[in-house]
């Protein structure tokens, strides 16, 4: 099994395409949705019609009467909890999860204690979950959604005894640990028979600025590799245009705890994400949030 997934050709999931796509009265949430993949797909579904509220630090996009912006520091686990609290989902047809970023060379650690790629990539979605979950979509007759991305489906087990990388730290390793993370959250929710319908997805290797952490924003390692990479793997805005129709299609209404690679097709979950690891995963979640809100 590779990092982008194996197929699951026992499953099937058909989407309108994108030249029929009407999202005229639909709403979506996207948290880390003002930039990198998160921009692309908020842009994309509010050019279709959708109602888009946007996460993150500063917006980059320009006005509109249909984009909301919500200023929030995705590392500060006290004002993703406060978030969760006080965004309104109620009427959200889907919630997407785009924030994150890598692990640096060298450990970094947040005012609260917490490294900062686990912060970022893993707790604050955990933490905002807490109070977003019961939530999203109450206001609905239909089942809301929320999709987790992170590299589900790529056979990475982490290690839940290590969340907060205190032990050996190796970047690679602190980083898959958040991979870990959040497939076990999405798996997690979707054992739920209330609330959303949880799902996961893999973009694999898009050119974003999410290696500017590790390699240095602006240096010339990082223009050099994102160049490549633009060369070599799609785009933000082509990963958009596949993963929109996905959100809101019809075919998934009624499931839950499926996962998808970075062209939309379904693809089956690390076969190491076992009920026990999950149930490690989340525990481990719970004690490093209060240690982050302890300190």
């Amino acid at each position: 099994m590779g990092s982008f997934g194996t197929l699951d050709r026992d499953t099937v999931v058909h989407t309108t395409p994108l030249s029929r796509l009407d999202l005229t009265g639909k709403r979506l949430t996207v948290i880390g949705g003002t930039n990198g993949l998160g921009q692309a797909v908020a842009q994309q579904a509010l050019a279709l019609g959708a109602d888009v509220t946007v996460v993150g630090r500063t917006l980059r996009d320009a006005p509109h009467e249909r984009l909301r912006f919500v200023k929030a520091d995705l590392s500060s686990m006290s004002e993703a909890l406060r978030l969760g609290e006080e965004l309104p989902v109620e009427a959200e047809d889907v919630v997407l999860f785009t924030n994150g970023i890598t692990a640096a060379k060298a450990r970094e650690e947040t005012p609260e204690g917490v490294e900062r790629d686990m912060a970022v990539s893993y707790l604050s979605r955990y933490a905002l979950l807490r109070g977003l979950d019961p939530r999203i979509g109450a206001g609905r007759s239909a089942r809301a959604r929320v999709f987790v991305m992170a590299g589900p489906g790529g056979d990475q087990d982490g290690n839940p005894d290590d969340l907060n990388a205190l032990t050996g730290y190796n970047q690679n390793t602190a980083h898959m640990n958040t991979v870990a993370a959040n497939e076990a959250l999405t798996v997690n929710g979707a054992g739920s028979e209330t609330g959303p319908a949880y799902f996961g997805l893999n973009p694999g290797l898009v050119k974003t600025d999410i290696r500017a952490n590790y390699l240095g924003e602006g240096s010339f390692a990082h223009r050099a590799t994102e160049t490549l990479v633009g060369m070599l793997a799609q785009s933000a805005r082509t990963y958009a245009r596949r993963i929109v129709p996905l959100l809101f299609t019809a075919d998934l209404d009624g499931r839950t705890g499926l996962m998808f690679d970075r062209k939309a097709r379904p693809i089956r979950p690390s076969l190491g994400m076992t009920p026990d690891r999950v149930e490690s995963f989340m525990t481990a979640s719970d004690s490093l949030l209060r240690h982050a809100l302890s300190s």
